[in-house]
């Protein structure tokens, strides 16, 4: 059950603030942390709180020697509601250490009833996080309506005082009041500020009710005063049911190469749009586009590592049904980090960084240059243990189908997860159900890395596309997986298997 945050918010009707929210939920009863570090389906090398819910990145951001992630959370519990940023600090964006949490709602002021998504930015020497505010409102004043519940969202401003990012002053008042007058928007959320010559922009996510989605451009020189400009973009092929006719959330703004990317998040996807941004008239014209990722992963949010490489971030959503994620005791997981280039023809690719591919144990390679009975039995061997490891192959698509199914020690029959190839179709690969079309690598193969992490299973197919995907495990402890190859033997030219090693010692992060 894939759950995106508009429906989270309806799933609150009528529950005005924080208190109330603490009281609709106050008989969940939740595990100890022994039940959270035994949990088979916890991941042990993605980011996620010690419990309780976690959703978007927010404000992503390399400071001082450190990457600093924060996050939408609640601390009540294992369910969307209370918005507060949780905060974590790293060396390597994957060896995480967890902070006190960044912002909480403030009584009375703008946000109220929750702290959204929002981002941060180096402001000379210090840092700022623009974010959106929630508060109660009448409909004439709300940007947020839903049968029960009416919400007014503003733009704040937080400043670091320190250098480890763990106190924060709030502007007494927003710094965006509310949408441009005359607009009758469908939601007004998720600033992505960025810096061109002496001014400030950013975009934030919008929509006309009953109409298409939009980026809303604001300009400012202080990050306080703000002017509405015009959007940046509403780009009508962007604008389809599919992809989020009525609001885009989460915003992202960015060049890459000799292109800007712009970002956005609907109805429970995340698209990228790739284009020339004109400086004059600060309008955006996309040339290419698609899905980010093809599965369970939604809110993309991108930063600069420390060599300047864009890195983007995704939450990765729970699949299985609310009852379940809340007897569990946590719900959401951040993405590994991945690399953004563009190709030749301007369309993204994603690799992972370094750090990464340093979790790498035990690697197994069987010899490929062996015929159809012990290229076999080499393959049957391999195993990842505790479900957490690597599966890479590639094979040729032009000489046979390919099926290659992830198999559980702890089940019979049915995979984990299946890849399918059908040699006269090449443009196009199935992941289970899911259909999802391949441009063709330079030397002709299709390549395929799975990231395996428990419950998370990212998975990259020539760098190109990415598919997430949730699988549970009913059993007490997380199974050993091996891999099944039902048709493709011999068009196989590569395959290993490596353990990946946990970043804490017990589901936990640090």
């Amino acid at each position: 059950m894939r759950v995106n945050r508009r429906q989270l918010m309806k799933s609150v009707a009528g529950v005005a603030g924080a208190a109330a929210v603490r009281h609709l939920w106050a008989a969940d009863q939740p595990p100890s942390p022994a039940d959270l570090a035994r949990d088979p389906n916890r991941p042990q090398f993605h980011l996620l709180p010690l419990a309780n819910w976690m959703n978007d990145p927010n404000g992503p951001v390399f400071w001082k020697g450190k990457y600093h992630m924060f996050y939408q959370y609640n601390p009540d519990g294992a369910y969307w509601g209370d918005m507060h940023w949780g905060h974590a600090v790293s060396p390597d964006m994957v060896h995480w250490k967890h902070l006190p949490v960044a912002l909480s709602p403030t009584p009375g002021s703008a946000d109220s009833a929750g702290c959204f998504t929002g981002s941060a930015v180096i402001d000379g020497h210090r840092v700022s996080l623009l974010y959106t505010g929630i508060s109660p409102a009448p409909a004439s004043e709300a940007t947020i309506h839903s049968d029960n519940l009416t919400a007014r969202e503003s733009q704040c401003l937080a400043t670091a005082l320190d250098d480890e990012l763990t106190e924060w002053s709030k502007n007494p008042s927003p710094v965006i009041a509310g949408p441009p007058q005359g607009l009758n928007v469908a939601g007004f959320r998720d600033p992505c500020p960025w810096r061109e010559g002496d001014r400030w922009y950013t975009g934030i996510g919008s929509g006309i009710r009953g109409g298409h989605g939009m980026v809303l451009l604001y300009q400012s020189k202080d990050l306080r005063l703000w002017n509405y400009l015009q959007p940046l973009t509403s780009n009508p092929d962007f604008s389809t049911p599919e992809t989020g006719g009525g609001m885009w959330e989460c915003p992202d703004f960015f060049p890459l190469g000799d292109r800007h990317v712009l970002i956005h998040s609907a109805r429970g996807k995340s698209w990228w749009q790739c284009g020339v941004f004109d400086p004059g008239k600060l309008s955006f014209h996309a040339e290419t586009g698609g899905p980010l990722d093809y599965g369970s992963y939604y809110a993309a949010k991108s930063q600069l590592d420390r060599s300047g490489n864009r890195i983007l971030w995704g939450w990765i959503q729970e699949t299985r049904p609310e009852a379940e994620y809340r007897k569990a005791g946590w719900a959401g997981v951040m993405s590994l980090p991945r690399i953004l280039t563009l190709s030749e023809d301007h369309r993204l690719q994603f690799d992972l960084p370094p750090a990464v591919y340093s979790l790498r144990r035990d690697l197994q390679k069987p010899n490929l240059a062996d015929d159809a009975t012990p290229r076999r039995a080499q393959i049957a061997k391999l195993q990842i243990q505790d479900a957490c490891g690597e599966l890479t192959f590639a094979f040729r698509t032009e000489d046979s189908p390919m099926r290659l199914l992830l198999m559980s020690d702890k089940t019979v029959g049915a995979p984990l997860l299946a890849f399918s190839c059908d040699a006269g179709n090449p443009a196009e690969i199935r992941l289970d159900g899911t259909a999802i079309p391949v441009h063709p690598a330079k030397d002709g193969l299709v390549h395929v890395r799975y990231v395996i992490d428990a419950s998370v299973i990212e998975v990259f197919i020539n760098k190109q596309v990415a598919c997430t995907r949730r699988i549970y495990y009913a059993e007490p402890e997380a199974p050993v997986l091996r891999v099944q190859l039902d048709a493709g033997l011999m068009s196989l030219t590569e395959i290993s298997i490596a353990q990946l090693a946990p970043i804490s010692r017990n589901r936990m992060t640090i």
